[in-house]
């Protein structure tokens, strides 16, 4: 596994998030977090691959290579496990960027690390996009809760940077959450250009993204 891979997976049982299981049905050794851990892999692959409706417990299982009792072991049902995987990829996506912040120069120099990362994330987890989009409508809470928590995210560094000077003054108090939501939108479909259906080196694309903000935002 390379260093990003490791990255990856390393989460939120680390920061002391909650398991993905059903309630109840966490974990409680280390090799049943690996086997959580596969059920969660094979379902991205079978749901990426097939779509929620056509995808099935079954085909997930055949995938993790686990058996049927198994799955029942870790998650209720199909939605479950639906729902688990949108907040786990929503988290994998948080812990892959976040060390990529590390030695930025200054606030816009973060979000441009920030998208070059997502870029990077995406472009090895195509799924992800028909995960988050049909979560819109299989697991709305999940779906709202994701950007709502991405937003957030951005809009805090956001302040942080406007706090030291970099950007502009404004008079508005939502102004950061409207620049977050912002970002995070150019974000998401720059990730389905260029992440999704495109080759493009993702350091050139934040590239460019970036000094489009520096122009709008910057003093």
């Amino acid at each position: 596994m390379t260093e990003h891979g490791s990255r990856e997976v390393n989460s939120a049982k680390e920061a002391g998030a909650p398991s993905a299981a059903s309630d109840g049905k966490a974990p409680r050794t280390p090799r049943g977090e690996k086997t959580l851990r596969k059920i969660l892999d094979a379902a991205l692959a079978e749901f990426g691959a097939r779509g929620f409706s056509e995808s099935s417990i079954v085909g997930i299982t055949a995938r993790a290579r686990v058996a049927l009792g198994t799955f029942y072991t870790y998650f209720d049902s199909k939605d479950a496990v639906f729902a688990a995987l949108v907040r786990d990829m929503s988290a994998r996506v948080r812990d892959y960027v976040a060390p990529a912040l590390e030695g930025a120069t200054d606030g816009l120099d973060t979000e441009g690390r920030a998208l070059a990362s997502y870029l990077e994330f995406v472009v090895g987890h195509k799924e992800v996009y028909r995960i988050i989009d049909e979560a819109e409508f299989v697991d709305p809470e999940g779906f709202r809760r994701h950007y709502e928590t991405t937003a957030k995210r951005i809009a805090a560094r956001l302040r942080a940077t406007r706090e030291r000077g970099e950007l502009k003054d404004s008079q508005s108090p939502i102004a950061d959450e409207v620049h977050a939501w912002a970002i995070m939108g150019i974000n998401v479909f720059l990730g389905l250009r260029f992440g999704v259906w495109g080759e493009e080196p993702p350091e050139t694309v934040a590239g460019i993204a970036n000094r489009m903000l520096r122009d709008g935002l910057a003093r």
